[in-house]
């Protein structure tokens, strides 16, 4: 089976092969397909996402993504966005989870944010309308809010969950954020077995503070899932500089494509140290394996995570311990049989 690897650039390498040793570890065997993007990239090739590593991953349909960095200041695009919106890969999904041993105020946590990937602010529609005047616009379109919506529905209803809660600030942005409501309950009507609840994103961003425990699937769009996504992931680390995003797996869906990735950025302060948390990338890999038909080996691979930090030894130092990214590998691959 041929998967494709985009290392990407300051720790991503590291991580990567972490994830890559753990997938070998648990039985399945992974042709990888390396792939450029990042830093590296862009001095190799002028772009830091060549249009060779999309076309690699339109010819093997799947992927691994380490975190890559768009240069700043250079005219370059966000790589995130290029691969979205090059693939359309409409829907992120970042599953967010209590986990063992790490330290937050809430115990509770177990719920699903899903983003849509491709419209939004972030379609990258502005301009300057005079010196000291710039417009962006906000595109939603009915059939990528019904598309997103769907797949919210969907994934509930596939990973038996109670309720989906829509997103949105339609009494300000009426037109917007009012067509993708409207959509929303008019797809919520599909699923009768699904509970749906419709919400402010301020509120949302509350209730989340105060207790996360009542949140299932949260559906928004674009702009919102992004800050969402990291709140969300913030609610399950623990006081090390990586936070949550450094436990938190990640996911994007198209109708054809896949790519799978940890949430963190790239961390080049410490690059090449050995010390890098690669369990974002560890579970990303896990949810690859589910989406490529080996859910066996990828609900292992979890359970040696969890098992990992129940036990507590060879964590890193974002996790309380002073293990490196070796350290916490071997103790995931050793746990793949606990």
């Amino acid at each position: 089976m041929q998967i494709v690897l985009i290392e990407g650039d300051g720790i991503g390498p590291e991580v990567t092969q972490a994830a890559c040793r753990v997938v070998a570890a648990a039985g399945v065997k992974i042709d990888w397909v390396k792939a450029p993007a990042g830093i590296p990239a862009a001095e190799q090739f002028g772009e830091p996402l060549p249009e060779e590593t999309l076309e690699m991953i339109r010819r093997y349909r799947v992927a691994l993504k380490g975190p890559c960095t768009t240069p700043i200041g250079k005219g370059y695009r966000s790589i995130n966005v290029r691969l979205r919106q090059g693939l359309e890969l409409f829907a992120s999904v970042r599953a967010v989870n209590t986990l063992p041993g790490i330290n937050t105020p809430y115990e509770k946590v177990d719920l699903i944010v899903v983003r849509e990937n491709t419209e939004g602010l972030y379609a990258g529609m502005e301009h300057e309308v005079v010196p000291g005047v710039v417009e962006s616009v906000r595109l939603v379109t009915r059939a990528a809010a019904e598309r997103i919506v769907q797949f919210a529905f969907e994934l509930a209803r596939h990973r038996g969950r109670r309720m989906v809660t829509f997103c949105h600030k339609a009494d300000v942005m009426r037109l917007s954020d009012g067509l993708f409501l409207e959509v929303a309950r008019t797809v919520a009507e599909d699923y009768p077995f699904i509970q749906f609840e419709e919400k402010p994103i301020d509120n949302v961003c509350l209730e989340l503070a105060m207790d996360p425990s009542g949140f299932d699937v949260l559906v928004m769009e674009n702009l919102f899932g992004d800050v969402i996504s990291d709140l969300a992931a913030g609610l399950i680390g623990g006081p090390g500089p990586g936070g949550g995003l450094g436990l938190v797996p990640g996911a994007n869906f198209g109708n054809r494509f896949a790519v799978f990735e940890a949430v963190h950025g790239s961390a080049p302060d410490i690059a090449g140290k050995g010390i890098a948390n690669p369990i974002a990338c560890i579970r990303s890999a896990a949810l690859l394996l589910e989406h490529v038909g080996h859910r066996t080996a990828g609900e292992r691979i979890e359970h040696a995570v969890v098992k990992t930090l129940q036990v507590g030894e060879g964590l890193t130092r974002d996790l309380g311990g002073t293990g490196t990214t070796a350290t916490i590998t071997e103790q995931i691959i050793k746990n793949l049989g606990a």
